[in-house]
C-alpha cells in the first residue's frame, strides 16, 4: 500500500487520502439510514475523541514539522498557527452556520434554512482538516526533515477516524429537522466533501510555494485548534457528559500519537 501511494504524485497521493477521509465521513452519516437518534453519551465521547486526533495531529504532524524546518526560528510556526486561527474565525464570522448543539443562528443573518445552517457547520472545520492532510503530502514530497510519506499517512487516519462522528453530528440533527433517512445521509457525507478539494489545494500550494511550507504547516495546525476549542469541545460538554467527553479526548490524542510514532 505504501509504495504503491508513494508511486503517485504528490497531489494525487492528496486526494486519494482526503477521498478516503470523506468516505469516513460518509461512515459517520450512514447509521441515520437505520435509526433516528443516538445516544448522547456516545456521541459525545466520540467527539470529544476528534477533539483529541485533532490536537495530537496538529503537533507531531503538523507543527513540530513547522518548527523542525525553520532553522531554530519561532516566527514560522507562531506566525502560520495564529494566522491559521485568525482566518477560521473570520469565516466563523461571516458565513452563516448553526452548530447541532447550539440554538441560535451564528455569523451574518440569512433566511437559509436550519437544514443548511446545520451542514455549513460542520462543512466549515471540514475545510482546514482536508488542508492539513494536504499540506503534509506536500511536504513529504518536498523532502523536509520531520515529514514524510508514513507521517502524512499517519494524519490521513487520524482525520478519518474522528470524521466518523463529525458523520453522524450532522446526519442526525437533520434527521431531527424532518429531513428523510436519504436525505439526512445525502447531506450528512456531503460536509466532507470539501476536504478532497481542501487537500488538493493544499498539496498544491506548498509545493508550488515551497518557502511557505513551515506557515502552510502550521496555519492548518492553527485552524484545526480553532476548531477543536471553538466547537468541537463545547458541543462534546453540552449535554452533561463532560466525564466522557474527556476520556473520549485523552483515547483520541493517545490513539494519534501512536499511529504518528508507529508510521511516522
Amino acid at each position: 500500500m505504501l509504495t504503491w501511494l508513494a508511486s503517485l504524485p504528490p497531489v494525487v497521493q492528496a486526494l486519494c487520502a482526503t477521498l478516503f477521509t470523506w468516505f469516513v465521513t460518509a461512515m459517520g452519516a450512514l447509521p441515520v439510514l437505520f435509526t433516528k437518534t443516538v445516544s448522547d453519551k456516545l456521541l459525545d465521547t466520540m467527539l470529544g475523541l476528534a477533539a483529541g486526533v485533532m490536537i495530537a495531529a496538529s503537533f507531531w504532524s503538523l507543527l513540530a514539522p513547522a518548527i523542525a524546518m525553520s532553522n531554530g526560528s519561532w516566527a514560522p510556526a507562531a506566525v502560520g498557527f495564529l494566522l491559521g486561527g485568525v482566518v477560521l474565525r473570520i469565516i466563523d464570522v461571516l458565513l452563516p452556520h448553526l452548530h447541532p448543539a447550539g440554538a441560535e443562528v451564528e455569523g451574518l443573518h440569512t433566511s437559509w434554512r436550519r437544514t443548511t445552517l446545520l451542514v455549513l457547520a460542520v462543512t466549515l472545520h471540514n475545510i482546514p482538516e482536508g488542508l492539513a492532510v494536504g499540506v503534509a503530502f506536500g511536504a513529504a514530497a518536498s523532502g523536509i526533515p520531520g515529514a514524510d510519506l508514513a507521517g502524512a499517512i499517519a494524519l490521513a487516519i487520524g482525520i478519518g477516524l474522528q470524521n466518523f462522528p463529525e458523520g453522524m453530528a450532522v446526519a442526525m440533527p437533520l434527521r431531527g429537522e424532518g429531513l428523510s433517512r436519504r436525505k439526512a445521509f445525502m447531506w450528512g457525507q456531503f460536509s466532507g466533501m470539501v476536504e478532497p478539494i481542501a487537500g488538493v489545494l493544499g498539496a498544491w500550494a506548498v509545493l508550488t510555494m515551497r518557502s511557505l511550507l513551515p506557515y502552510a504547516l502550521a496555519f492548518a495546525a492553527g485552524a484545526m485548534i480553532f476548531v477543536v476549542v471553538e466547537e468541537l469541545i463545547p458541543e462534546a460538554q453540552s449535554k452533561g457528559n463532560s466525564h466522557l467527553a474527556t476520556a473520549g479526548a485523552m483515547l483520541g490524542f493517545a490513539v494519534m500519537m501512536i499511529l504518528d510514532v508507529a508510521l511516522g
